[in-house]
């Protein structure tokens, strides 16, 4: 061992590692990080948030104003930056909404952090003092629940759920997108929910086909599964049809070894064919025979196989992906078959009716149970299917791609929705009843943390700042609105974007007429508060308790810094 004891680190770690350590080397550094991309996604928060154009690594452009979606195609190489990024994440996968509000809180958080520093605070007092006002935030917050979704099963109840969801991602489709995604989850929600069990959404039951071309007023719901190809036959529609499902491709199976044919006549050479022939004619029989109408391939289909699947008036479709194979055996309940022959009874599955629509200029194939929706047929009620497909139209891709993270994340909070159906104020006005409640609290907190337990309570107003921002108003007036109305003890006083004021969602000065806050429309999930609070509240402590960053060498070697040269 060479160990250099006077090298002290740079003797101990191998050459092309980075150290940084103290407030100034790493704590300010971590904060700036923080800052800067709070700032980026902060301008994207609520109905009028603006979109950002990132081109990633592979030279796809993406448009959107979806904090997760942003976040992820950053590709933030700091470590700091990088743990709200995870934060950000874990929030899109438990409850589809709140993400911004997690990046923008914990990059507030760490910006007054730096403001604390410099007053002289220690990190361990300004921690002990967040951690004092988020075990504050948590107490009070459930006590701001102004009303609950009383029935999952009622599509009005999902629809206020939804909209403000998906007004925050596509603000001016909500009207449009809310029922679709409700009567999606309705399809699904029965199946997920048995008898004397709370109902429940599988998320992974919605799926999106999009559809270049049209408007998003013609998109709709089936119920059922979309192939996005046409079918390999003339027969283009089978009602009651039973699915038969093959994972292998339909064609005459190869040996593993290899041989040859010796053929001395033609009479050889035509025995040959009619033999195969007779084998693939005897195998198509007896899948016709057991009862199927269509023949679902995962992989390749012979002329010949589907010369004979032609003859018995069947209906046959390739399906490339896997992934799209098991969609379809999950909604039509079939069995995808690894041999050739004829499925049981249980292997097969079964579609109401199967056909192929031209829409947009392309064709696709619909395995349905009957369509919900506007300008469709309601047949059937509200009973239950195994998947359902939310079929969007629009001009472009990059507005497709930003309509189906819309659905995702309406999806996503429905499913929240029904484990936790409790309602707080949206529109900033939770924010801002939390910071008037948690700065009363610091006045009565004695020692040094109550200087962070009141940053705290300023980092709160962030949303009805952003949100006064983004709509293009005042915001120190509309914050000094808010907080005289809150102050007075209306805490479901928010901001109203489309009137350009500040109300109370009381009901006698004319504020349900102007529509907004609580009583109207605009009601987030207690659930999504929490847990966004609660993410950013850990990702900005996390960030606060590192003191030293050590990056080792990076690698690649020489081939990479030939590159970089």
């Amino acid at each position: 061992m060479s160990y250099n004891a006077a090298a002290g680190l740079s003797g101990m770690l191998k050459d092309g590692h980075r150290h940084f350590e103290g407030v100034e080397g790493a704590v300010l550094r971590n904060v700036e990080a923080a800052k800067g991309l709070s700032r980026i996604v902060s301008t994207s928060l609520g109905p009028n948030g603006m979109n950002k154009l990132v081109v990633n690594h592979l030279g796809k452009i993406i448009v959107t104003s979806d904090c997760a979606a942003i976040v992820r195609e950053l590709e933030i190489e700091h470590p700091a930056a990088r743990m709200l990024s995870m934060a950000s994440e874990t929030q899109d996968r438990e409850c589809g909404d709140g993400t911004n509000l997690t990046v923008s809180f914990a990059g507030e958080l760490l910006a007054k952090t730096e403001d604390l520093i410099r007053m002289g605070l220690h990190t361990s007092e300004i921690i002990a003092g967040y951690r004092a006002a988020g075990d504050k935030l948590e107490e009070i917050l459930p006590t701001l629940a102004c009303g609950e979704m009383s029935d999952a099963r009622s599509r009005e109840e999902l629809i206020k759920v939804i909209g403000p969801v998906v007004a925050a991602k596509h603000y001016g489709s909500e009207s449009i997108l809310a029922p679709l995604v409700a009567d999606a989850c309705l399809g699904v929600i029965d199946v997920a929910g048995g008898s004397g069990k709370k109902p429940s959404i599988n998320a992974d039951s919605v799926r999106v086909a999009k559809i270049m071309g049209g408007s998003v007023r013609q998109s709709r719901v089936i119920r059922g599964f979309v192939a996005l190809r046409g079918v390999e036959t003339t027969l283009e529609a089978v009602s009651g049809a039973k699915v038969a499902v093959f994972g292998c491709g339909i064609e005459a199976s190869t040996t593993e070894a290899s041989g040859t044919v010796l053929m001395k006549n033609a009479d050889d050479l035509k025995g040959y064919n009619l033999t195969e022939e007779r084998k693939m004619d005897e195998i198509v029989r007896s899948i016709r025979d057991a009862g199927a109408k269509v023949v679902v391939s995962g992989g390749s289909v012979s002329e010949m196989a589907l010369h004979f699947i032609e003859r018995y008036g069947m209906m046959c479709l390739k399906i490339g992906s896997k992934w799209e194979l098991r969609r379809l055996c999950s909604a039509v309940n079939a069995t995808a078959l690894v041999r050739l022959g004829p499925p049981t009874p249980d292997e097969m599955g079964f579609a109401g009716s199967v056909r192929v629509e031209e829409i947009g200029g392309r064709r696709i194939t619909i395995f349905s149970q009957g369509e919900v929706g506007a300008g469709a047929d309601e047949e059937g009620g509200g009973g239950s299917y195994r998947l359902a497909t939310v079929l969007l139209r629009a001009s472009t891709s990059n507005l497709l791609q930003d309509l189906e993270r819309a659905v995702d994340d309406g999806v996503r909070a429905a499913q929240t929705a029904c484990k936790d159906g409790r309602l707080v104020p949206g529109a900033g006005a939770t924010e801002m009843e939390l910071s008037t409640r948690i700065r009363t609290y610091a006045d009565s907190r004695p020692g040094l943390d109550q200087y962070a337990i009141r940053a705290f309570a300023s980092c709160l107003e962030c949303v009805p700042r952003s949100l006064a921002e983004n709509a293009g108003l005042d915001a120190q007036a509309v914050l000094a609105a808010l907080g005289a109305a809150h102050a007075n003890g209306d805490g479901k006083a928010g901001v109203d974007i489309e009137a350009a004021d500040v109300h109370a969602a009381s009901d006698d000065d004319g504020w349900n007429k102007k529509g907004g806050v609580c009583e109207c429309r605009v009601m987030d999930l207690l659930a999504t508060k929490s847990s966004a609070f609660r993410l950013a509240m850990d990702a900005a402590i996390t960030v606060l308790r590192v003191d030293q960053i050590i990056m080792a060498k990076q690698a690649g070697g020489g081939m990479k810094n030939a590159t970089m040269g």
